[in-house]
């Protein structure tokens, strides 16, 4: 059985990869692309849900932070 170290982990790795993406993403948004409008609304709406779920995941990591198993 793992412990709660192991799930922290693998939370934080998440949260490295969705910080990537999103820098990805912005860079993307930033450029002048040949993707089009239905590129860049397509670019957009997946920054939007990554944002999202970065902030589930860094309230995960504060709760996991705050708490102390007994």
């Amino acid at each position: 059985m793992r412990g709660r170290g192991w799930i922290k982990e693998i939370r934080r790795d998440e949260a490295r990869r969705v910080r990537a993406r999103i820098a990805e993403l912005e860079c993307e948004l930033m450029a002048a692309s040949s993707k089009g409008r239905r590129g860049r609304f397509e670019a957009g709406h997946e920054l939007r849900n990554a944002k999202s779920r970065l902030e589930l995941l860094e309230d995960c990591l504060a709760d996991m932070d705050g708490k102390t198993v007994a």
